[in-house]
């Protein structure tokens, strides 16, 4: 203090304002320079490339389909809510477009030859037996039995329709070969080909021009999708495929009025099995780190799921347009965002245990994909929380 009032040669009052001012200079300065880099580093997507909205897929004589259009709801979506802005309507005015089948699934795939048609036999069987006909039945002690819709089970208090009951069959898979450099693309295609009949063609293959990261490749699919639900699983078939019947019955006993949901797979009840107990002291010690970094940066609702990392969840189609549009991260952290982004909009989520077994050829690699997590969390959370992504 006194040195400032010597050398500007003033009152000690006065050298009191100078240093107020220049302290509180100094915080505006920082605060600015902070935006500035988080600005800079925050990810932006880029636009899909025209090449990466076709799909290929096998015809009924057997032969590799050219080139198609994939359908995309979003786009639909987006000019509908351009032309309601207009007229000054709400985004909850805006119908997504219907459904054409009753699941969706997304499969993101980098360089998964050596797994992925594994995962896709254990899925496929799955969807034909329960969507694959107008009835859906199941095999008891050798005998066969009608089997009870799921939408006869839910506990939400919707009236259920003979509409609904009709249209819960149906069901496709898209397989997004994220930049892949191996044959994991002509792998997708030759077990569609062999799967054969009315199904081969339920099996749609999409390759991205470059590595987007996995989140990148789940929110490119789920722009595509055709069904009422959608889920992603990874191409590992780490999860229980089967367990995809108890994520549809716990979404329906919490969809709201508008039909939106989602359910999260959890591996949380597995947390002291001796699958996880086996892992490494330092593997244990980043996921129990990673819960607790959670626990600090997120909202509530997203705080409170458990597990937010599982390669397993569903979607209602109406709760997408809420959450794919706004999506930003495509590395590892990409749940948390769709989970954050889901609280934001209000939409229910309920978490779901389900099966999980440990497959070797993880690409992940702790150490430093745990730092990208925790790094790739910060920047999302100070990005929306400091207005530089925003959901318009």
């Amino acid at each position: 203090m006194e040195f400032v009032q010597k050398a500007l040669n003033i009152d000690k009052g006065s050298a009191f304002r100078f240093l107020l001012l220049i302290g509180f200079s100094a915080v505006v300065f920082a605060a600015w320079l902070f935006y500035i880099i988080l600005y800079l580093v925050a990810p932006v997507p880029r636009p899909p490339l025209p090449s990466e909205k076709k799909y290929r897929c096998i015809e009924a004589g057997g032969d590799v389909s050219g080139y198609e259009d994939l359908p995309c709801w979003q786009d639909g979506h987006d000019a509908k809510k351009k032309s309601a802005e207009e007229f000054e309507k709400s985004e909850k005015e805006i119908q997504i477009q219907q459904a054409e089948v009753f699941m969706s699934l997304v499969v993101p795939a980098f360089n998964e030859e050596q797994r992925l048609g594994i995962m896709l036999t254990e899925a496929v069987e799955y969807l034909e037996r329960e969507y694959g006909g107008n009835e859906r039945r199941i095999h008891v002690n050798g005998s066969t039995k009608r089997r009870k819709d799921a939408s006869q089970e839910t506990g939400n208090g919707h009236a259920v329709h003979e509409d609904f009951q009709q249209q819960q069959q149906g069901w496709e898979v898209l397989v997004v070969s994220d930049g892949s450099t191996d044959k994991t693309v002509d792998i997708a295609l030759r077990f569609a080909k062999e799967l054969g009949g009315n199904a081969a063609s339920r099996i749609r293959v999409v390759h991205l021009h470059a590595n987007r990261g996995k989140g990148g490749a789940v929110t490119h699919g789920m722009r595509h999708v055709r069904g009422q639900y959608a889920v992603f699983a990874d191409a590992d078939g780490a999860s229980k495929f089967e367990d995809l019947g108890k994520l549809v019955r716990e979404a329906g006993k919490i969809e709201d009025a508008q039909g939106r949901c989602v359910a999260v797979g959890s591996r949380a009840h597995l947390v002291g099995s001796e699958a996880v107990v086996q892992r490494s002291f330092l593997r244990n010690l980043l996921m129990h780190s990673f819960h607790l970094l959670l626990w600090l940066l997120t909202p509530p609702a997203t705080a409170a799921i458990r597990d937010t990392q599982c390669g397993f969840k569903l979607f209602s189609r109406a709760s997408l347009p809420y959450i794919i549009p706004y999506m930003h991260s495509e590395g590892w952290i990409f749940d948390v965002e769709m989970l954050m982004l889901a609280e934001s909009a209000h939409i229910p989520v309920v978490e779901v245990p389900v099966g999980w077994k440990e497959v070797k050829g993880s690409k992940l690699n702790v150490l430093w994909d745990s730092l990208g997590m925790a790094w790739g969390l910060a920047v999302l959370r100070a990005a929306w929380g400091l207005g530089i992504y925003q959901q318009s």
